[in-house]
């Protein structure tokens, strides 16, 4: 019984972790085939939504798995780590979060190389953060891959912007991003393994991946929304916020 219930566990992880780091990319491709005028249209919908299921994932699912464990000082403590963390990381530009073209332009191949480097160590993350959540519980596991694969659409699609901008053909921009994908399923066996040898790390993982998805929230993506872009104006914005929230507390 142990047994079947671990094996559900791992192939629960590993799944879900693929969902997230794949399904936003094939989903960005599929945008990048729509053209420019409809992408543009699009994605900023697609930020309003990420927002809402990052910060209610963050503050709805991960933080009070983590809270009902660990003191609540060290939880938030955790928190904080995982905001400063994130911020330093983006300031090394190891994690970055593009949208479009411009708003990250990279100029030669080694400045590329560096986007693709930098997807393998997010979706790396991104699948570590998945499979702590389904060892904690598989619920949990789901609305956490909803929440990575909803603001990876977005950061995809600029991506595969970037690398096309930078020379790249659209077949080779999409074969290296899907290899980059592959950094997600080997974030989710280091967790498994890591999480068997040391039980006692998955409420850290979660609050400091509550601290990752505020970050990405609030200092990524919000910012894009008050430059606007999306027709109907902050009323439509907080509606797919909203909408993107009720999607966690639904599932």
């Amino acid at each position: 019984m142990r047994y079947h219930r671990a094996v559900h566990t791992y192939t629960a992880a590993i799944g879900l972790s693929v969902l997230g780091s794949f399904g936003g990319l094939l989903t960005a491709s599929l945008f990048l085939l729509l053209g420019d005028g409809l992408r543009v249209r699009l994605v900023p919908w697609l930020i309003s939504y990420a927002v809402g299921t990052l910060l209610g994932v963050a503050l709805l699912a991960l933080l009070p798995e983590a809270l009902a464990t660990l003191p609540s000082a060290t939880a938030l403590g955790v928190l904080l780590a995982g905001v400063l963390a994130f911020f330093v990381l983006e300031k090394l530009v190891i994690w970055r979060h593009c949208h479009d073209s411009q708003e990250c332009a990279v100029h030669g191949s080694s400045a590329a190389s560096l986007v693709i480097v930098g997807d393998v160590f997010h979706t790396f993350v991104d699948g570590a953060v998945i499979a702590a959540a389904v060892v904690t519980s598989v619920p949990l596991g789901i609305t956490t891959a909803l929440a990575v694969a909803a603001h990876e659409i977005p950061q995809e699609v600029g991506d595969v912007a970037i690398l096309l901008g930078a020379g790249y053909s659209p077949r080779r921009a999409f074969v290296l991003n899907l290899l980059a994908g592959l950094g997600g399923i080997l974030g989710a066996v280091a967790m498994l393994v890591a999480s068997r040898w040391i039980p006692t790390i998955l409420p850290g993982v979660l609050a400091f991946a509550a601290g990752s998805f505020l970050y990405v929230a609030m200092a990524d993506l919000i910012p894009d929304l008050h430059r606007g872009g999306i027709e109907g104006g902050p009323f439509r914005q907080l509606l797919l916020i909203g909408a993107g929230i009720l999607t966690v507390v639904l599932l």
